[in-house]
C-alpha cells in the first residue's frame, strides 16, 4: 500500500517505521524533524528489537499525492489544519484513520473526506521521542480498529491484516464509539493527573470537598497555600509558548516553565495512597459515565488498567511531556468534551470536574 503518514511525532513514527519496515510505500509528512529524517531516516528502539527504516520524506502534502492510506498522528490541537493537510492525500478509494486521543476527532476528519472514508485507531503502546527521528517504545502496541458510524467493511479487514503481518497487533471492534470511551478510562487520569500533580494534590480538592481523597500527596511544586481559594481554579495569564516563561495562580503564585518538571510519572502517581485513589476515582465516575451514556463497561477495568500500567514502570503520558516542554495540550478532545457528555448523562463526576479546572485554568 502506499502510506501517508501525517503527524510523524512518537506515535506516527513507530506505527510509519513498522509499515515500512514490512515493505509498504510509506510517506512521513514532516515539520521540524524533516532534515533528520530525510538524511538519516528513523530509528526505534525498542526491548523488542532495535531497528532503522528510510521513509519517503515530504514538505506538503502535495508531495505525496494520493494516498491508499492516511494515518494521523497530529495532537488535536492542529485539527484545523485538516482542511490544508488531508484533501492532496484523499483519491476515490482512499481510508484515513485518525489515531488521535479524546473524542471528536473522527467527525473532524469526516467533514473533510466524508464519512465514508473515515475509521478511528485506539493506540494501547507507550512510547516517547527521545530526539529528531527516534523513538523509544516503552512497551505495548495494541492497535483496536473500527469504521466511524458504520459496520466493519472488508477494508478495515485488510488493514488489520496489513497492521498485524508488520507486526503490529491489530484488532476490530465494531463499536468504536465505546472503544473511545474505554480508552479514555486510562487517558484521563494518566494523562491528566500527572499534570495537575505539578501543581500538588490539593488543587484537585473541590470546593464543597465532595472528592474521597484527603490528607498530603506526594510532590508538590508549590503546597497547598498556593492553591487555597474557595474553587481551587488555577488561571494562567500569558500565551503559551516560547515567551510564556510564567503564569500566575488565582492567588498570585508564580508557575514558571521549569517548575512544570516536578510531573509525576505513571508508577510516582500509583505508588503515592492519594494520588492512586483519585486516579482510581475518576476512573469509577468514567465507567459509571459511559454505562449511562449507553455503554458496557465492565467495573473490573480500572483495576485491569493499573495492573498494565505498573508494566510500564516510570512513564510519562504524551500530554505530561507536552506540558513539561510548554506546549499546548490536548484539553477539549481529552477532557472537556468528556466532562460534557457525562454531565448530559445526568451522572455526577466531581473528580473529573475538579481536574479539568485545574487544566483549563493553566494550560
Amino acid at each position: 500500500m502506499k502510506i501517508a503518514i501525517v503527524g510523524c511525532g512518537a506515535l506516527g513514527s513507530y506505527y510509519g517505521a513498522k509499515l515500512c519496515r514490512d515493505g509498504h510505500e510509506t510517506h512521513f509528512l514532516l515539520r521540524s524533524d524533516y532534515e533528520v529524517v530525510r538524511r538519516q531516516g528513523v530509528e526505534i528502539r525498542s526491548a523488542d528489537g532495535n531497528f532503522h527504516v528510510q521513509p519517503h520524506c515530504a514538505q506538503a502534502p502535495e508531495e505525496i499525492g494520493l494516498a491508499e492510506l492516511v494515518l494521523i498522528g497530529l495532537k488535536t490541537t492542529a485539527n484545523a489544519q485538516f482542511k490544508n493537510l488531508l484533501p492532496p492525500l484523499i483519491g476515490r478509494n482512499t481510508a484515513v484513520i485518525t489515531f488521535q486521543n479524546g473524542l471528536g476527532n473522527e467527525a473532524a476528519v469526516a467533514a473533510i473526506v466524508g464519512a465514508e472514508k473515515t475509521l478511528g485507531g485506539l493506540c494501547y503502546v507507550a512510547l516517547n521521542r527521545i530526539a529528531p527521528g527516534t523513538i523509544l517504545h516503552l512497551g505495548l502496541g495494541l492497535i483496536v480498529l473500527g469504521e466511524y458510524q458504520r459496520p466493519i467493511q472488508e477494508r478495515t479487514r485488510h488493514i488489520e491484516k496489513a497492521f498485524n503481518h508488520a507486526g503490529v497487533p491489530c484488532r476490530l471492534t465494531e463499536n468504536l464509539e465505546q472503544s473511545r470511551w474505554e480508552k479514555l478510562i486510562w487517558n484521563i487520569p494518566f494523562n491528566g493527573l500527572g499534570v495537575a500533580s505539578a501543581f500538588g494534590y490539593e488543587a484537585l480538592e473541590s470546593r464543597t470537598g465532595v472528592l474521597a481523597c484527603s490528607g498530603q500527596g506526594g510532590p508538590s511544586a508549590f503546597g497547598h497555600e498556593a492553591l487555597e481559594g474557595r474553587t481551587g481554579v488555577l488561571a494562567c495569564s500569558g500565551q503559551e509558548g516560547p515567551s510564556a516563561s510564567s503564569c500566575e495562580t488565582s492567588v498570585g503564585y508564580p508557575i514558571s516553565l521549569a517548575s512544570r518538571q516536578n510531573c509525576l510519572a505513571t508508577d510516582e502517581l500509583l505508588a503515592d495512597p492519594n494520588w492512586k485513589q483519585m486516579a482510581l476515582g475518576l476512573m469509577d465516575e468514567l465507567v459509571v459515565a459511559g454505562n449511562t451514556l449507553g455503554y458496557s463497561l465492565p467495573s473490573s477495568i480500572p483495576d485491569k488498567m493499573i495492573a498494565r500500567t505498573l508494566e510500564l514502570g516510570h512513564y510519562k503520558a504524551s500530554t505530561v511531556i507536552d506540558f513539561e516542554l510548554g506546549k499546548p495540550l490536548e484539553l477539549e478532545a481529552l477532557f472537556m468534551e468528556p466532562l460534557r457528555q457525562s454531565e448530559r448523562s445526568g451522572v455526577a463526576v466531581p473528580r473529573l470536574k475538579a481536574l479539568c479546572r485545574v487544566l483549563a485554568g493553566n494550560c
